[in-house]
């Protein structure tokens, strides 16, 4: 299999990956949490942020796990497709 195919994959999931966490943070503002498509985005989003919000407290009102959660997917994501590039 190519590794550009892989590359593009992994790209375009952690973009989707870091836009559904966008969503889900501004919802939480705006619809109350048993909205059905709030609740759709927190079973995606919840089980990466719980983790983060043990080690990250949070900061009056103010959460930073999604922060969090959207530089390290970043960070990884970075990693990944450089290993990809190495292998060609």
């Amino acid at each position: 299999m190519d590794t550009s195919v892989l590359i593009v994959f992994v790209e375009v999931v952690s973009t989707l990956f870091v836009w559904i966490v966008i969503a889900s943070s501004i919802l939480s503002f705006f619809l109350p949490p048993f909205h059905p498509v709030r609740e759709a985005l927190d079973r995606i989003v919840d089980p990466f942020l719980t983790p983060i919000r043990r080690i990250v407290p949070a900061a009056g009102t103010l959460d930073f796990s999604p922060l969090v959660l959207i530089l390290l997917v970043n960070f990884l994501s970075r990693i990944l497709t450089a290993f990809l590039v190495s292998l060609r």
